[in-house]
């Protein structure tokens, strides 16, 4: 009898401090994956005002196409529920973002890989 006690306890005890530390590593599993995901679509952001803003003098055939590719992705990025982490298009807007970012850089003929471009501005100080 004694003995279905004290595993009762501990057994309760052991769930809730198990919930507890499950709940904290979450947060920070969960605010670093946020992190990663903010830097990304605002670089996505920065490249794509950039390359606009580069992109505007020229009157070419090829550079209207590139810019209305980067228009497009301007949009997907301001119509993204970035804000909203419990959405249910979120997984789905960012892969959208991410392949209409492959197709921009093919057009601009620059590396596609974000990692690249964060490697490169490790060794950067101001």
């Amino acid at each position: 009898m004694l003995f279905f006690r004290f595993r009762g306890k501990g057994y309760q005890e052991g769930f809730r401090k198990g919930t507890h530390r499950g709940l904290q590593i979450g947060r920070r599993n969960g605010a670093s994956q946020g992190a990663k995901l903010s830097s990304e679509i605002s670089f996505y952001y920065g490249f794509a005002i950039t390359w606009k803003c580069l992109l505007e003098c020229n009157a070419d055939n090829k550079s209207r196409k590139r810019l209305r590719a980067l228009e497009a992705l301007l949009n997907l990025i301001q119509k993204s529920p970035l804000d909203d982490p419990l959405s249910m298009t979120l997984q789905e807007d960012t892969e959208k973002l991410r392949a209409k970012f492959r197709q921009v850089c093919s057009m601009l003929g620059v590396p596609t890989d974000f990692k690249d471009y964060i490697k490169t501005a490790e060794g950067t100080s101001f």
